[in-house]
């Protein structure tokens, strides 16, 4: 967790340029004289879901008041908005916020619909929530760089993480899900959940090879990919693919061009996607779910 900087020596000084006293800094923050006297004597500090109201309070940038090395955290997005864990679970319509505080500990990501309803509670981008979850399964952004400035994944973790945000597969298999197809495919048992749960966290990085196969299955892709020297460069082409090859294998497309034409697809339109799936299955890493 990259947390923000606290000096209560700081809160003090901006307290008294104002005309403050630590009640009334203390009103707005909802919290009493006597915490806002144990901060400023450095004796504690504040829920760092705190700390915008009381740079609100003292009339100053949340940033140059708390100033924080680095990039956040789920936790860190969170304590941003203003929000204690517990007062979560409304904003992605659980009866809990237990899907939260496991994504926040690296334990298991959010589900997919929990993003946008999330990221909007915190006034963030879809992508910056998403990399913010990556931090906080310990996936760094320090992997290779393609010219665009997008970072490419290196370990086996950061592959699984990045295939399960791709967006092909639907819905995304789980860590349990992960472990036993693993171990179907390879008629012993590989992986736990758990060790999936380590691979995504970078805990642990590495897997013997004959895991792979397991997780090509697991996650529609060809198992090649998650060979340390794999060229994920072609990769954004491929996970195109497999979006339109499965949206093929749903009927997605030949529904698009039915409603487009009463009378259905021509055998030429038939065709032609037909030829193009079979171009894209061509790609590095693409190939068809099931």
């Amino acid at each position: 967790m990259s947390a923000r900087q606290f000096s209560g020596a700081r809160v003090r000084a901006r307290r008294r340029e104002l005309d403050l006293t630590q009640a009334e800094l203390g009103a707005p923050v909802d919290v009493d004289r006597a915490s806002v006297a144990k901060w400023e004597g450095d004796k504690s500090n504040p829920p760092a879901h705190k700390l915008p109201a009381i740079a609100k309070a003292l009339q100053s940038p949340l940033d140059v008041l708390f100033p924080r090395d680095g990039e956040p955290d789920l936790a860190d997005l969170r304590c941003d908005a203003g929000y204690a864990q517990s007062e979560v679970g409304p904003f992605i319509g659980a009866r809990s916020h237990i899907p939260v505080s496991k994504a926040e500990r690296g334990i298991e990501r959010l589900k997919d619909a929990y993003v946008e309803p999330l990221a909007a509670a915190y006034g963030v981008s879809n992508q910056d929530l998403l990399r913010a979850q990556n931090r906080s399964f310990g996936v760094t952004e320090t992997a290779t760089v393609e010219a665009d400035g997008n970072s490419l994944p290196r370990t086996v973790g950061e592959k699984i993480n990045y295939l399960l945000q791709a967006g092909y597969l639907t819905p995304a298999p789980s860590d349990e899900e992960i472990a036993r197809t693993v171990n179907e495919r390879a008629g012993q048992t590989l992986l736990t959940p758990d060790g999936v749960r380590a691979l995504r966290a970078g805990d642990q990085v590495a897997v013997p090879p004959a895991v792979w196969e397991g997780l090509g299955a697991a996650l529609s892709i060809a198992p090649d990919v998650f060979a340390d020297d794999a060229d994920w460069h072609d990769m954004p082409a491929a996970i195109e693919a497999l979006k339109l090859m499965q949206g093929f294998k749903n009927g997605q497309i030949l529904g698009l061009a039915a409603r487009g034409n009463q009378q259905g697809a021509s055998t030429e339109a038939v065709a032609t996607i037909n030829n193009l799936i079979a171009a894209l299955q061509k790609l590095p890493g693409a190939r068809p779910g099931g």
